[in-house]
């Protein structure tokens, strides 16, 4: 009788060992066709035999896996040359982002001066790009989850481009509101690029590369500022718009090496495909291809999910309920002090003494209110070094997420931000203003950042362009809304606004900590 269990078990480990093979050359990894991952094909059978002395041997079976998923093939294969090069090809589309957000800054006095424009229609000229991606935002995120996400960047990014350089051409302010109301509808995107990459990422390494990724933010913001000073002064506002078009351009280019997502790929039910990229990870980090047949991580049918992905209200089952409202809720302040910290910073400088006069004063007693003042060399250089203040707050996000993890770190950087904002209000000198205020914009950019890794990790694969779009939606809600309280309430008295952005960070700081998911350590799933 054991004889022949033996030669039974010969057979079947014989024929598993040439599937395996064959899977190894590129062959009998489909989903199409196959058995299931359960089925005794998908299955290797073991054998051990323990001798006992006096008894015959006796036998055991162990059964051993032979499948993967995409989470543990990329885990497997580890970070490597595939993942720094969509490093740079995905940060390029950072890049051009913070460009166009930075423009807004160099954009709005020399069309004010240049055009005789009043306060609120100079305001404007940011407002409509705002409301252009608080729109789409969304919309590119459902897109993403239902055709794919390297479709979504090139079309969001030819949206950018084709708009970007039209405004260049803008013969009036309507035109200019329009177009680039339209640029704003494009850059709402962008954010979608950290989607595709994060998905790509190793999750030892997930949480450093995204805060990493972020530097490709205030590089850009540097680059435009550095193309400022050399453009403006003899070339005007046309020259730097169309130029900072062309970043836009090349990142498209570039596109035609970009991957699309395996997780995607997966959850739509090509695994063929899935399988073709994880390949092409496994070749180009020059490690082996695990071994087994790839299967999805989650026991959902594929079609069910093509129907069901990308839609808003999955981002509400019980599930994600409580995470996505604070998540909306952290997404809104990041912003709204984010930029409106950038804000006081111009509005405070041009202050002797901020504690006791207000620029509504100062505005009323020169008897101006069209005040033209075209940015000087030094003004785009004190853009550049409060610009630089955000790579210190991005390595102290980087050294902290792992280690305190995902949660604690977005509390610390919203906390650290609500005690420098306030200090504020203490009326100090104007070093020591500086050194506040560089303090403050270093952890708020740290919190968006940390918001920028937790987001896609904690949602699974069929709502995570949606969620990340979803959130990015209400953060341009905050960005509209805070020029109201950094440069409006701020001619009234410099007390309610500093107040207001402390006030709203330290609940943001408890918010944090009431999450009820701490990714840290966790896979990214591909079904909720």
């Amino acid at each position: 009788m054991f004889n022949s269990l033996r030669n039974r078990l010969a057979k079947i480990k014989h024929k598993e060992y040439d599937n395996i093979d064959g899977d190894s050359n590129g062959q009998g990894h489909t989903a199409q066709g196959d058995k299931t991952p359960n089925s005794q094909e998908d299955v290797c059978l073991e054998t051990f035999s323990p001798k006992a002395e006096g008894t015959e041997d006796t036998q055991e079976l162990r059964p051993v896996s032979d499948t993967f998923t995409v989470e543990q093939a990329v885990d497997a294969i580890g970070f490597g040359k595939f993942q720094v090069k969509l490093f740079f090809v995905a940060g390029l589309a950072w890049v051009c982002d913070a460009m166009e957000m930075m423009l807004l800054s160099v954009l709005g006095p020399a069309l004010r001066c240049e055009w005789n424009l009043q306060t609120w229609e100079e305001a404007l000229i940011t407002t409509v790009v705002f409301i252009g991606m608080s729109i789409s935002s969304w919309m590119w995120g459902s897109m993403c989850d239902k055709y794919g996400r390297k479709t979504t960047l090139i079309t969001s990014s030819m949206f950018v481009f084709h708009y970007g350089l039209l405004s260049t051409f803008s013969p009036s302010l309507i035109w200019i509101w329009i177009l680039r109301g339209l640029v704003g509808f494009g850059i709402g995107g962008a954010p979608q690029a950290v989607t595709l990459y994060s998905e790509f990422l190793p999750s030892t390494f997930r949480a450093k590369g995204l805060v990493l990724f972020e530097m490709f933010w205030a590089a850009g913001t540097c680059i435009e500022v550095a193309l400022a000073v050399i453009v403006m002064p003899t070339l005007g506002w046309r020259w730097l718009l169309g130029l900072s078009s062309v970043p836009v351009l090349i990142f498209i280019l570039a596109c035609l090496w970009l991957p699309e997502s395996a997780r995607y790929e997966m959850t739509n039910g090509r695994h063929d495909v899935a399988y073709a990229i994880i390949e092409r990870i496994a070749k180009d980090n020059n490690k082996p291809m695990p071994q087994g047949k790839l299967i999805h991580a989650g026991s959902v049918n594929p079609e069910q999910v093509e129907v069901k992905r990308g839609r808003v209200q999955d981002l509400f089952t019980p599930d994600l309920r409580i995470t996505t409202i604070i998540l909306l809720g952290l997404w809104f302040s990041s912003s709204f002090c984010y930029y409106g910290i950038a804000l006081l910073t111009t509005e405070l400088f041009d202050e002797e003494n901020p504690c006791y006069s207000s620029v509504g004063q100062k505005v009323q007693e020169s008897g101006c209110f069209l005040d033209c003042k075209m940015l000087t060399t030094k003004d785009y250089l004190d853009l550049l070094w409060t610009t630089v203040a955000e790579f210190p707050g991005q390595i102290i996000t980087l050294l902290a997420i792992d280690y305190l993890g995902r949660k604690k770190t977005i509390a610390l950087d919203f906390f650290v931000f609500s005690v420098f904002v306030l200090l504020v209000c203490t009326c100090p000198s104007r070093t020591v203003l500086i050194v506040f205020i560089f303090v403050a914009r270093a952890f708020i950019s740290g919190a968006f950042q940390a918001c920028y890794v937790y987001t896609p990790e904690v949602y699974p694969t069929t709502t995570r362009a949606i969620g990340l779009g979803v959130c990015s939606g209400m953060s341009r809600i905050g960005a509209m809304i805070t020029p109201f309280v950094a440069q409006v309430l701020l001619r009234t008295s410099i007390y309610i606004p500093v107040s207001i952005y402390g006030g709203i960070s330290i609940v943001t700081t408890i918010a944090a900590l009431l999450l009820p998911i701490e990714t840290k350590g966790r896979e990214m799933k591909d079904t909720h």
